[in-house]
């Protein structure tokens, strides 16, 4: 089986699109997606349709902070991820917000464990930024059984940890398109970026791919219309600052 991993989508419809072409000419044949389908971009119905439909054919939906967020937008707006809270709601039909409301924190699926931001008590949206917070992460997962890999998203980052021979986290960075050996005897934890709003410098896409077959894991970049994302943006209003990220990949 290849697993594609796709996370924090952010309502951008082109990247997302762009990342499910290329996942397919991977091979990919099963697909998750690991929260935040919206939030930020200009696209939120159709992004969710379209995961609605992936979801029917059988791919792994999670629920991220920024989905229980256009449920139930916040009275008063104090963050930036809060600040397109209520005009995402306004975008989405009930049917959506039945989907997104419904949608789990944490799914199994064979030996992986997949959640939004740390597995280490889901709802409180903890971030997995080193070696610590993976720990704590992969922790949590202890109780499940089978479980050798961790894959969520929220930081905006792609990253691997896995256990060696002591009892810390070591931490990797991975490069796009080489392919990282996981082998079961270790406990692996990634952080597989974010489809819709990079944030490392490179405004390409991100997702990863997990060959159960081969024991591997592999990273993508995919290049897609990021112009036409950010002015769609522009055009629906939503503050310029979401734009520029999509632009500058920051």
């Amino acid at each position: 089986m290849k697993l594609a991993l796709l996370s924090d989508l952010h309502a951008n419809l082109h990247a997302l699109e762009a990342c499910l072409l290329h996942a397919k000419n991977q091979g990919a044949n099963r697909f998750a997606f690991l929260g935040d389908l919206v939030g930020y971009g200009a696209f939120p119905n159709e992004v969710t349709q379209l995961v609605m439909q992936y979801h029917d054919e059988g791919a792994l939906v999670i629920k991220g902070n920024h989905d229980e967020m256009a449920v139930n937008p916040p009275i008063v707006v104090e963050t930036y991820g809060a600040s397109t809270a209520a005009w995402t709601h306004d975008q989405l039909n009930n049917e959506q917000l039945r989907f997104l409301d419904q949608l789990p924190l944490s799914l199994q699926e064979d030996e992986c464990f997949l959640v939004h931001a740390s597995a280490d008590e889901p709802h409180k949206w903890r971030y997995v930024t080193d070696e610590r917070t993976a720990s704590n992460s992969l922790a949590a997962v202890t109780v499940w059984p089978k479980v050798r890999y961790v894959f969520c998203g929220h930081v905006h980052q792609q990253t691997l940890y896995y256990r060696g021979k002591g009892p810390s986290l070591m931490q990797f960075t991975p490069h796009p398109t080489v392919p990282i050996p996981v082998n079961k005897h270790r406990s692996w934890l990634a952080t597989v970026g974010s489809v819709g709003q990079p944030r490392d410098g490179n405004n390409r896409a991100m997702y990863a791919i997990l060959d159960t077959d081969k024991n591997q894991l592999i990273f993508f970049r995919v290049a897609y219309d990021y112009l036409s994302a950010a002015q769609a943006i522009r055009d629906a209003g939503i503050p310029e600052f979401f734009a520029n990220r999509l632009e500058t990949g920051r």
